[in-house]
């Protein structure tokens, strides 16, 4: 009786292998997915350097924007006045300059 059932479910098991272009389709998906050059696993890691340097081209714009604006300052007298007193601590000839530094903005050296 066991035998019997066993059989019955053996070739219900069996019966879609015996399909060669089911073996064939199957295979070749397969090979298509995990194997051949073009694989989804490596259009999966391309996929994932895309998104990486199209953050790094989104940062870049945004760093050549600031910069540009920055660049518009400068060719203003103001603006190029203003960077030099920050930067350069420049002065005009009548003006004193006083720096202040606070405790915790100090190096400590031992």
């Amino acid at each position: 009786m066991k035998s019997l059932k066993f059989k019955t479910i053996w070739k219900n098991l069996k019966r879609p292998f015996k399909n060669m272009f089911l073996l064939i389709g199957v295979g070749f998906l397969i090979w298509m997915l995990f194997f051949d050059a073009n694989s989804w696993l490596i259009h999966k890691e391309l996929n994932k350097e895309i998104d990486q340097l199209e953050e790094k081209k989104s940062f870049y714009r945004d760093a050549i924007q600031t910069d540009q604006e920055e660049w518009r300052e400068l060719q203003t007298d103001e603006g190029l006045e203003e960077y030099g007193r920050e930067h350069f601590f420049l002065k005009q000839p009548n003006e004193d300059i006083f720096i202040i530094e606070f405790q915790d903005s100090i190096n400590k050296k031992s």
